[in-house]
């Protein structure tokens, strides 16, 4: 159950969820809108759903399948999850249950709108992501880079191979042009597995490739494995590995 205190101290129910995450995602998505100080909280089951990196990458394969079939955007999700993210941008750790019920909620929200500030912003690259600021200076510059494609009109199917952003000149973001997935669905699944792993052959998603291979990054080691909670620099991997990862 989802529970609201309104400004005078007055508790209210919100509304019932079979799941936990679910129900934390209704609290995010209350949250990202309110103005007056009101508090929202889950009272039911603490959970956790997701202990493990296995249990956060299907959970959040499941969200960007929903959200690629329901015609939400990779531009809509980005800007979404920027808005649901906010009230969350104190917490120094979050665990996998909040973090999956980011992804849902920002699969539900309507998206902000994109401010002209964002494509012309310069954002620093973030070298060793941190904390919430620069996870969301990532995030931006993603957002922007997505507009710039948007002005060059639709992408051909051999922008799944790689291509990179259209940057006007002189742009700085804090991410690297090359870009692999343009739907929540891929971005999402390649997040995690560039940055955490989770998957497992029988997904049918990726197989293992025979073979030695030299990766062009850092690899989670593969097989499930305990995961208590995130970071923000765990998410910042998780978004740039949204972008980059095949």
């Amino acid at each position: 159950m989802v529970w609201r205190q309104d400004d005078n101290g007055n508790r209210y129910p919100v509304g019932g969820y079979d799941d936990r995450i679910d129900a934390l995602a209704r609290v995010l998505a209350l949250e990202s809108g309110v103005v007056h100080k009101q508090t929202y909280w889950v009272d039911g089951p603490p959970g956790p759903v997701c202990a493990t990196n296995r249990d956060l990458y299907v959970r959040l394969v499941d969200a960007g399948e929903r959200m690629t079939d329901s015609g939400r955007t990779l531009d809509g999700f980005l800007r979404a999850w920027w808005l649901v993210a906010r009230p969350l941008a104190g917490r120094r750790e979050l665990d996998l249950d909040t973090v999956a019920a980011m992804v849902v909620a920002a699969g539900t929200v309507p998206p902000p709108p994109l401010l002209t500030s964002w494509r012309t912003a310069e954002f620093a690259h973030v070298d060793e992501p941190a904390d919430h600021a620069d996870w969301e200076r990532i995030v931006l510059s993603q957002i922007a880079d997505l507009a710039d494609f948007a002005d060059q009109g639709p992408l051909d199917e051999h922008a799944y191979f790689g291509v990179d952003a259209p940057r006007p000149a002189g742009c700085v973001r804090a991410t690297d042009r090359r870009w692999y997935n343009f739907d929540p669905r891929g971005y999402l699944e390649c997040g995690m597995a560039g940055a955490l792993g989770g998957w497992d052959e029988a997904d049918g998603l990726r197989v293992p490739v025979p073979g030695p291979v030299l990766p062009l990054r850092p690899e989670p080691a593969p097989g499930e494995r305990p995961l208590p909670t995130l970071t923000w620099a765990d998410l910042a991997d998780l978004a740039i590995c949204g972008q980059e990862y095949e």
